[in-house]
């Protein structure tokens, strides 16, 4: 009898669904096919493979209920917002078909008398899919589109919390008449994922989760000459300028603190405001986090739910604890969420200020319903403390000033500088990390080239 993998669900932590673990046979049956099935692949126009994917877009689209009610019993996201992210899915798919062409294109180099030089884009292989759950349709969609329309085959191993996810992509790509063995899925076990990345068959890793989990990834694959790319941690900042329209700030990173419970790795966890706005902004921010209704994600009403694992709130309520009794101040009284209690996943939103880097709250990742906010005197202040992090996915900037926001820009230590904005993924710009927070990069023209390798072709022409 197979192993099962069981689906804790946040919301009462239920068995929500249990899926049949695949063994070492499983694994070699799938690297055949999909190695026989990208051969064929890889020689197919791209114009073929867009379609196909369109195909796939339009089948997923169409099975947006049952995606959007399964992904919040698997790990919690309010019933009233899950749709968004099949909605976000589509888009950033779309994004990467339009990308495909030119981001595919062969390299021409300088003419040169008697030769024709150029440079190939080729597919890798097998490109292995390895995201996570915070996100699930968003980070895997963000390796598969891209990797098949290169001419690459997928394989795609889900987070233990949302294996559901697998099939569903699995569903539509069945439905768009995608040939056989070019998408599959595994539930493995950690030791057979970690097989499956040393066998010779697999061209490429996309890893997305936990740090720890990026360095495990990285040792595997250390054994063999493959490209991996790692999607890890974030401690995301953000800076509130003198000149912010204030009201607007403070909605959008009140919704970039919180949003998924605050399970987001570009999610906003530390804010550092001028002093001449510090006061309003806090007062405002409170004002707003209060509003949020914690509950059964299943209640339409709900807009923050449970967090996706008991491991995960337990070290959001040390990050907090730790902070209070190191001097920091707790803003928002629990007690008017009644959800919130202790030895459950869910949590409260929580607003801390005369907090400072020596605690973790503002130097280690939480990921969860938890910020800090600092007050500083200047430009530099807040540069400094941005930079003061073992992170580096994204950071925001909250100004009128475009002139301002790209010379400060320029010296923060980021994967992507946003202004006026958070917590956001544009399917035509580079998502990559610096730091821990990961290397390599999906999404826009560059994410095609780590999912291909380049091919010269170097040749004299007689006459």
């Amino acid at each position: 009898m197979s192993e099962k993998l069981k689906v804790v669900s946040p919301i009462d932590e239920s068995i929500y669904c249990e899926c049949a673990l695949n063994n070492e046979g499983d694994i070699n049956d799938t690297l055949a096919l999909a190695e026989k099935a990208q051969q064929e692949w890889k020689i197919r126009p791209i114009a073929d493979r867009k379609e196909y994917i369109n195909k796939f877009i339009d089948a997923f689209e169409k099975n947006k209920k049952r995606i959007s009610e399964e992904l919040t019993n698997q790990m919690g996201r309010p019933i009233a917002y899950t749709p968004f992210e099949v909605n976000g899915t589509i888009e950033r798919a779309r994004g990467m078909v339009q990308l495909a062409d030119s981001s595919l294109v062969d390299v021409l180099v300088e003419k040169k008398e008697g030769f024709n030089r150029y440079i190939k884009r080729e597919p890798l292989g097998i490109v292995f899919v390895v995201p996570a759950w915070n996100y699930p349709f968003l980070i895997a969609i963000n390796s598969i589109v891209p990797a098949l329309l290169a001419g690459n085959a997928v394989v795609l191993r889900h987070s233990a919390q949302t294996p559901l996810v697998a099939e569903r992509f699995a569903d539509a790509f069945k439905e768009a008449g995608l040939p056989e063995g070019l998408f599959q899925y595994l539930h493995l076990s950690h030791k057979d994922t970690a097989g499956l990345i040393e066998d010779k068959r697999v061209g490429f890793v996309a890893f997305t989760g936990s740090v720890s989990g990026g360095y495990q990834i990285q040792k595997v694959a250390a054994k063999r000459f493959i490209g991996v790319g790692l999607e890890l941690g974030g401690k995301d900042p953000a800076y509130v300028r003198s000149d912010v329209d204030l009201d607007y700030a403070v909605e959008n990173l009140v919704d970039g603190a919180f949003f998924n419970s605050g399970q987001s790795c570009c999610g906003i966890e530390r804010i550092y405001v001028h002093e001449s706005v510090y006061d309003k902004f806090v007062e405002g921010f409170v004002k707003l986090t209060k509003n949020y209704k914690l509950g059964n994600p299943l209640d339409p009403e709900t807009t923050m739910g449970p967090v996706a694992k008991r491991s995960g709130a337990d070290l959001v309520r040390k990050h907090i604890k730790d902070a209070v009794n190191a001097g920091a101040k707790a803003l928002i009284d629990e007690s008017l969420f009644p959800e919130a209690k202790e030895n459950t996943n869910y949590l409260a939103p929580q607003v801390l200020v005369d907090v400072d880097h020596s605690m973790d709250v503002m130097y280690e990742e939480s990921f969860g319903p938890v910020v800090g906010i600092m007050k500083v005197q200047n430009d530099e202040e807040a540069l400094k403390l941005m930079n003061d992090s073992p992170f580096g996915l994204s950071a925001s900037i909250w100004t009128e000033s475009e002139e301002e926001a790209i010379k400060i820009g320029d010296k923060v230590n980021t994967g992507t500088w946003f202004m006026n904005r958070c917590d956001y993924l544009d399917p035509h710009l580079a998502w990559v990390g610096v730091k821990d927070s990961g290397r390599g990069c999906s999404l826009s023209q560059v994410g095609f080239e780590h999912l291909t390798r380049p091919k010269s072709y170097h040749l004299k022409v007689k006459h």
